[in-house]
């Protein structure tokens, strides 16, 4: 082998050090001459275009996965929000708002608590109602939150006003409504309403606006509207240590079902345990499916860079049988060819990578700190289109990609051993 390639050496007109650098890795210089010194290759512009694919393949992949994920993380985010991920409620039929009271200092509440893959449990009240303003109504929800309740998420999506806060002593006649139900209403913090309960007799409640949110979510800012729990409980003939059940925030939502699993467990025969996929299906199917599209977007996306490949690999060894004739004749073997054409694949691939991790993640983060792209919030449930710019995903594509196109080079590349060393060296 030794010879062979000081033969090859000859053949290129090297000097005596260019000849001990050929003899350490002669694939990968004769890739490198191909690709670099020979500037009248009519397969240069084939080459660009093949980086072109595989950039632009890249960028959209990382795009697309990024923006899929964002977007299912930000609506997952706002719905549990107001639903939390588990809930725990009394287990019985009904189908209502009208939840039957448990007790708010059960076995299980206290355990949770300690729970370290819990990020938080609170006590909640449900109560359905009609608000009236002005000869105008409108139906609503009264979720009672207790000492316990985590005001993060409503603070967070607040457009005026504060959230509640309150002794414990007195009621708090504060409450907190949607943008939907005050422009519906025509209401402003600092506003009076009315709130009627129909039940046997019939009552209502006047409560005064602390705060207005907007989560985005119309489905759920047509429905809450938050107050003191205590008003929840009199209007329920419930005592002090009834509420209507516990809502678990989780740190992790991968292990929702784990958790489910292990509070049904723990939990007695008369308590319900749901999560927020039971709770709110048609959202969460929803979200689902749009893994569908970004599959399809990255096996369409990874094929066109694949096929874009095959066809450049293929260009090159037709445009080079004259050089692999020679290089047969002069002793190199199939093997040490097909590594030639495999470098310049992986050079045109690496390039790709490079230029496509630059532009997608580029725009990424782009989008992430200035928020140049919005969407219609009633639409889309959010005002900007959403980043997330996972590490994980973000090696996967480029490893698959890599992967995938050196699976579909192996083929191509054995074209090769079918070319006779006589025939190619005729080959104009």
């Amino acid at each position: 082998m030794f010879i062979k390639k000081i033969n090859l050496a000859r053949y290129f007109n090297l000097d005596i050090y260019q000849t001990k650098v050929i003899i350490l890795n002669f694939e990968r210089f004769v890739a490198y001459r191909i690709l670099k010194k020979d500037r009248k290759n009519f397969s240069r512009p084939i080459i660009k275009i093949a980086i072109t694919a595989v950039a632009l393949g890249v960028a959209i992949m990382l795009i697309a996965t990024s923006i899929v994920t964002g977007f299912q993380n930000t609506v997952t985010e706002k719905v549990t929000g107001f639903s939390s991920h588990i809930r725990i409620v009394s287990y019985d039929n009904n189908k209502s708002w009208e939840i039957a009271p448990i007790d708010k200092d059960q076995e299980i509440y206290h355990k949770l608590k300690e729970d370290e893959g819990i990020r938080h449990i609170q006590r909640f009240g449900l109560k359905a109602g009609i608000l009236k303003h002005n000869n105008q109504i409108l139906g609503g929800v009264l979720k009672g939150a207790a000492k316990d309740y985590d005001w993060q998420f409503i603070q967070e999506n607040l457009v005026k006003g504060q959230v509640l806060n309150w002794n414990d002593t007195a009621k708090s006649n504060g409450i907190i409504i949607s943008d939907f139900h005050a422009r519906k209403l025509k209401l402003d913090t600092g506003e009076s309403i009315l709130m009627y309960f129909i039940q046997d007799p019939p009552r209502y409640r006047k409560f005064k606006i602390k705060g207005i949110y907007n989560s985005g979510i119309e489905e759920m800012d047509k429905r809450f509207i938050l107050s003191d729990i205590r008003h929840i409980q009199k209007l329920n003939d419930w005592n002090e240590n009834q509420v209507a059940g516990y809502e678990i925030f989780l740190e992790d939502f991968n292990t929702l079902q784990d958790y489910t699993s292990q509070i049904y467990q723990n939990t007695s025969f008369d308590l319900k345990v749901e999560n927020i996929k039971t709770m709110n299906p048609q959202i969460m199917d929803w979200l689902n499916m749009l893994n569908t599209n970004v599959v399809i977007i990255l096996l369409l996306m990874l094929l066109v860079s694949a096929i874009t490949m095959v066809s450049t690999l293929l260009i090159m060894i037709l445009e080079k049988t004259k050089m692999i004739g020679i290089f047969k004749a002069l002793g190199s073997k199939n093997k040490s060819i097909r590594k030639i054409f495999i470098y310049n694949a992986l050079y045109i691939i690496g390039k790709g990578l490079i230029l496509g991790n630059l532009i997608g993640l580029g725009l990424l983060v782009l989008q992430k700190v200035s928020g140049f792209i919005t969407l219609d919030e009633t639409t889309y449930y959010m005002p900007v289109v959403p980043v997330n710019l996972d590490i994980l995903h973000i090696f996967m594509i480029n490893i698959g990609t890599i992967f995938i196109c050196l699976i579909f080079l192996i083929l191509p590349s054995f074209l090769i051993t079918r070319i006779s060393p006589v025939n190619a060296i005729r080959f104009e």
